[in-house]
Order: structure tokens, then sequence, then C-alpha cells
């Protein structure tokens, strides 16, 4: 197995590179640092280019059979000097994979009977996206859509953020007229959150085949969901502050409709 050693090997240099949206974009490829959410994308058949280990730090992990059914071409030893300087979280278990991304289309959505939907409208910060997938994870979600994203759904934040869970929900990317289009062909209600709503998420009947439309923390929904919308609907604000993490607020719709699902 190949040894790296300098923090000027060019390899090593790439990883660093990758951190830019262009970069991934240009080399069609995106890191995962991790071994729990390296197994997580294994098992939802992503292509690993290349894994960086740390044996130092990779015998502490609690997923040591990651490694058993990756090419040991792929592999490359890195000491732990390097692996520090180059990973982008505290407290790894010494694993660093270049990974192919898969197409998030529309098309490869595989959704139940009267399935329920998380939508994003240009969603922004990594941060964010990533505490939404956890929650679509948590509640079994059937999908989730980016409409017009404004961050990589494979930015390491994301990854970080959703400890892997951006491997394990059903997700599409597209601009807000296809997903309107696909969800009305579908016969699927659209309803959009909203502070100034009138109707009470707790009173919507979210048992029927159903997608939440979630805008930015900043300027919430555009005008082209709230008008295509079958419903507007608000969450309770008894405080001063009259808004939510645009995260806390998905969860609390996602959660209730489980709970109308009896799940």
């Amino acid at each position: 197995m190949e040894k790296i050693t300098s923090l000027q090997n060019l390899k090593i240099k790439n990883i660093i590179k990758l951190s830019k949206a262009k970069e991934r974009r240009e080399q069609n490829l995106f890191i995962i640092e991790g071994a729990r959410e390296l197994m997580l994308a294994l098992s939802a058949n992503y292509k690993v280019e290349t894994v960086f280990i740390c044996p130092e730090l990779f015998t502490k992990t609690d997923y040591p059979d990651v490694l058993n059914n990756i090419d040991p071409d792929c592999k490359i030893e890195i000491t732990q000097a390097v692996f520090e300087k180059t990973a982008y979280r505290e407290g790894s278990d010494g694993l660093i994979a270049l990974v192919r991304p898969q197409r998030n289309d529309l098309n490869n959505l595989k959704l139940p009977e009267k399935p329920f939907i998380i939508i994003l409208e240009a969603v922004e910060k990594p941060g964010n996206l990533g505490a939404i997938l956890r929650t679509a994870d948590a509640a079994k979600a059937d999908a989730v859509i980016i409409c017009d994203p404004a961050t990589d759904i494979y930015n390491p934040n994301t990854i970080r953020s959703s400890i892997g869970c951006l491997f394990t929900v059903p997700i599409a990317i597209c601009s807000s007229q296809q997903a309107l289009d696909y969800l009305r062909k579908k016969d699927i209600k659209i309803f959009a959150a909203e502070l100034q709503a009138a109707q009470w998420y707790h009173e919507t009947d979210f048992t029927q085949s159903t997608a939440i439309i979630m805008g930015t923390e900043a300027d919430g929904l555009t005008d082209f969901w709230l008008n295509n919308a079958d419903a507007r609907i608000k969450i309770p604000m008894r405080g001063k502050i009259d808004s939510l993490n645009v995260s806390v607020s998905t969860a609390i719709l996602t959660f209730e409709a489980m709970r109308q699902r009896g799940f």
C-alpha cells in the first residue's frame, strides 16, 4: 500500500482543493470523512475512488469492516500528522475517502402510496441541510427534494452535519418548476410553511399524499411556492422572535405528519 508522509504530496493537496464546490464539480468527486459515513455511502452504492487511511486512528473505529470490500489499489496510508492537517473535523477515526457523486434526479425517486416529501427551496446553509436530512432519516420521510439549491449537497459540512444521512434518504435536485410539475403529476398535496398563514400545522391533514415546502430563514418561501401551494400552514409563535431555524421547523412539521400517520 502506498504511504504518504508529506503535506506537499499532490494527492493530499487535492483533498484540500475538494473543499471548494468548483473543484468538486470539475473533478466529479467529493469527500467523505469517517468510517460510519463511508459505510452508509457504500450501502447506497456510491463508488469510492480513493481512501486515505491513518492506521493509528482507524484502530479505534467502531466500523472496522468498512474497508473489507474496497479494492486494495484504492487504499493509501497517511501519517497521523498528515491526516490531522487534512481532516475536516475533530475526533475522526482515520478515514478520508474520495467518492463519485450520484445522479439525484426526480425520475430516480421511488415513492410509496401516499408519500410524505420534504421540499427545500434555495437552501443555503450546509448545516441546515444536514440537520434536515437527519430529520428525514429519523422520520423515514419518503424523499427530500432540493429546489434551486444555493449550496452543494456534497459539501463536507453537509455530510458532517447529516452524520451520513445524505446517503440514507432519497434525494432529488431540480428547479422549483420541475418539482411542482412532479407533484402535480402525482397528485401530491402541497403545503407551504409561512409565518402569516391562517391554517395551523396541527390542524392540517398530513395522512394524504403530502409535500411540505420549506423556505430560507432569511426570506421564507418565494411567491412561486406560496401561489402554487394547496394550502399555507404555520407553527404557533408565542415569544418575541417570530421565526425558527428551518431545520427545527421542518422537524416539527415532519413529526406531526408521522404522528398522524401512526408511525
